[in-house]
């Protein structure tokens, strides 16, 4: 197993490059993948099963700066409301957060 670094504009993405060994099912499901979605290979195949599928099985990670919006709108409002929930409707809370 090799991994290799790459950069893009979020900052660095580690690749691994694997062997593996498939059963004859598996084989067939990546290759009507990568066929249905016209890819080069069956790596480009299996990125797209991860893409569509992964969710299921992984929670994707969350931007820093997401977490950071979050805590910080929280902060404010336990600020406005002494610490506790104010007696705001739930479309007020979604503005706020939705911004």
């Amino acid at each position: 197993m090799h991994t290799k670094y790459m950069s893009n504009a979020h900052g660095v993405i580690f690749t691994v490059s694997a062997r593996l060994e498939l059963k004859p099912y598996s084989n067939r499901v990546i290759s009507v993948v990568k066929a249905k979605y016209d890819l080069k290979d069956k790596s480009e195949a299996l990125n797209k099963f991860i893409e569509l599928y992964g969710r299921e099985e992984v929670e994707p990670e969350v931007k820093e700066s997401y977490v950071k919006k979050i805590l910080t709108l929280e902060r404010n409002y336990f600020k406005r409301h002494k610490g506790g929930f104010g007696k705001g409707s739930i479309e007020e809370l979604r503005k706020e957060i939705e911004g």
